[in-house]
């Protein structure tokens, strides 16, 4: 069964004007006072972001990182800052602190076919066992293009983490009786 043209406009025009009274009826028209938005550009600007009609990037990143947009650099972090002196014999590859991750590049102590590269991946800033992870790998080379790498699972791993634990609560233990506002109570 068709459906004639004209039967067809009857029943979309009435839907079409019902739908923009709808539309337009939902907004109210409020036309600006002149005599209130500052002429210059950069002014504009600012009251659009203050009244907030707009945004800034720095704001933006800011309130993506917490709210405040500050956080805790790695001076402070007695973690961070054992797992930096103690692979100190080393270079490092990549750190990122907002990332959690120390990775050393290959390092070998006797310029030989084997290297090895060492991951800390930090899980939590409190010095505790489960709050970092080690991973060491192995690079040997039989040529210079021909190489093999492998994940170690060895007693060393442990013993980098346990290193790094003890010099982290050294650290801690240090700053603490050096700090003239710390006082011994109950509740430490």
């Amino acid at each position: 069964m068709k459906i004639s043209k004209f039967k067809a406009n009857l029943i979309v025009y009435p839907i079409f004007i019902l739908f923009f009274c709808f539309i337009t009826n939902c907004v109210r028209w409020d036309p600006p006072d002149l005599r209130k938005i500052p002429g210059n550009a950069d002014e504009k600007r600012e009251k659009n972001v203050q009244e907030g009609k707009g945004f800034r990037l720095n704001t933006a990143i800011k309130n993506r990182m917490g709210g405040s947009g500050s956080f805790l650099f790695a001076s402070s972090n007695e973690m961070w800052r054992a797992t930096l002196e103690l692979l100190d014999f080393t270079p490092l590859h990549n750190v990122d602190y907002s990332g959690g991750v120390i990775i050393t590049d290959w390092f070998s102590e006797n310029n030989n076919q084997e290297a090895m590269k060492i991951t800390v991946r930090f899980l939590s800033n409190e010095i505790r066992a489960d709050g970092l992870i080690i991973i060491i790998h192995k690079k040997t080379c039989k040529q210079i293009n021909d190489c093999k790498i492998t994940k170690i699972k060895s007693t060393l791993s442990q013993e980098i983490k346990l290193a790094i634990l003890k010099k982290a609560a050294i650290i801690k233990e240090n700053e603490l009786n050096t700090d003239p506002d710390y006082k011994i109570s109950p509740t430490n």
